[in-house]
């Protein structure tokens, strides 16, 4: 065989690798219309670099039943219903809405309560409903349905099919990652890693959130207990999104502007249903996925959760190399700094692209 047409062979091999879109799995707290949650999960739909397997609901921001239904109407709006939607997690493994209302009182109160929120003591949190009960939907009801299998098994049941090539990426209280931990000692081994948002270290910052309790992060404030599971697993490879970072990364009128002037779906969606201009908390972890020449400063720490159950419950707690426990912790890659130029043009991008092909 000649030269040049084992050089073409080659060629060709290594452009079908590079154009292999790489498979995700996302998992998230898909509170909407519009917001972080959903565009965040965007991020990923929208690629043409991933291959999302599923998404799977947690509750977080919100509960996990409306999730679901935002979702499965943004997927309608967007039109990538191919994309299964999985339910998870209602309640996060120990902590209840009860007992935090009550540890408020002993400790002072937090900013944000996601699902568990209480618009007549907290300004901040959405009104409070029954877990169970699914609002009307702003963006109207969706016509399609979930996968009628739980989160924890779907993402075992993933990952076992495509062994050491699948990513987890939670961008919500890690509840359903945990429970697939426990159904299955090998998942997170066998995965290509787990990218995370949460967790928080010294963020400069003045918001009310951060100011007084820079290691407070709601991910892991909300499920503490699983987010120590899902930080003590033996993970190929674990990329933290923290406080730090996110809060460098703003969504800006400039930004919706540019976007909301594509006619493209994700676009349109975008434009009629975000409303907040706030940090693109899962956005970024996402992206930084898709580009990892995002990420210009990172840590690599040695990170847990305080389980104590007193004023700290659910903080970020942080070790290196030289001051760790001796115990079998896993080092995280903790991300802190930011190209934004190079992130706020891929996001805009993203989101202004056509539908993309089912897959």
């Amino acid at each position: 065989m000649c030269k040049t047409l084992l050089g073409l062979l080659f060629f060709s091999a290594s452009f079908a690798m590079a154009q292999t879109p790489r498979l995700v799995i996302v998992d998230q707290d898909g509170s909407g219309p519009g917001g972080s949650n959903q565009m965040a999960m965007m991020v990923l739909l929208q690629s043409p670099q991933a291959r999302v397997l599923g998404i799977t609901m947690v509750s977080g921001n919100a509960w996990e039943p409306e999730e679901v239904q935002h979702t499965l109407r943004m997927l309608e709006l967007i039109h990538r219903t191919d994309v299964p939607v999985v339910p998870g997690a209602v309640f996060p493994l120990v902590r209840n809405r009860e007992e935090t209302l009550l540890w408020e009182k002993r400790y002072g109160t937090v900013p944000w309560l996601g699902a568990w929120g209480d618009a007549a003591k907290h300004s901040g949190s959405s009104p409070w409903h029954e877990p169970m009960v699914v609002p009307k939907l702003a963006e109207g009801e969706p016509t399609t349905k979930p996968l009628a299998e739980d989160a924890a098994h779907f993402l075992v049941r993933q990952v076992r099919a495509h062994p050491h090539q699948v990513t987890v990426y939670a961008a919500g209280p890690l509840t359903n990652i945990a429970l697939a931990i426990a159904i299955d000692p090998e998942f997170a081994a066998l995965t290509q890693g787990i990218v995370i948002m949460g967790g928080s270290l010294n963020p400069v910052s003045t918001e009310a959130e951060f100011t007084t309790d820079p290691r407070h992060e709601f991910n892991f404030w909300f499920d503490p207990e699983a987010a120590h599971i899902v930080l003590r697993a033996h993970w190929p490879r674990i990329d933290l999104t923290t406080v730090d970072i996110s809060i460098k990364a703003m969504f800006t009128e400039a930004m919706l502007k540019e976007i909301a002037s594509s006619p493209n779906p994700a676009a349109q969606y975008i434009a009629h249903y975000s409303e907040d201009r706030y940090f693109l908390w899962d956005e970024l972890a996402a992206a930084a996925w898709l580009d990892p020449k995002i990420i210009t400063g990172e840590r690599q720490l040695y990170l847990d959760v305080d389980l104590s159950r007193g004023a700290t419950y659910g903080d970020t707690l942080a070790w290196t190399a030289d001051n760790k426990p001796e115990l079998d912790l896993q080092l995280v890659h903790a991300q802190i700094d930011l190209d934004l130029p190079r992130f706020t043009k891929l996001f805009v991008e993203l989101m202004r692209r056509p539908a993309k092909a089912a897959q």
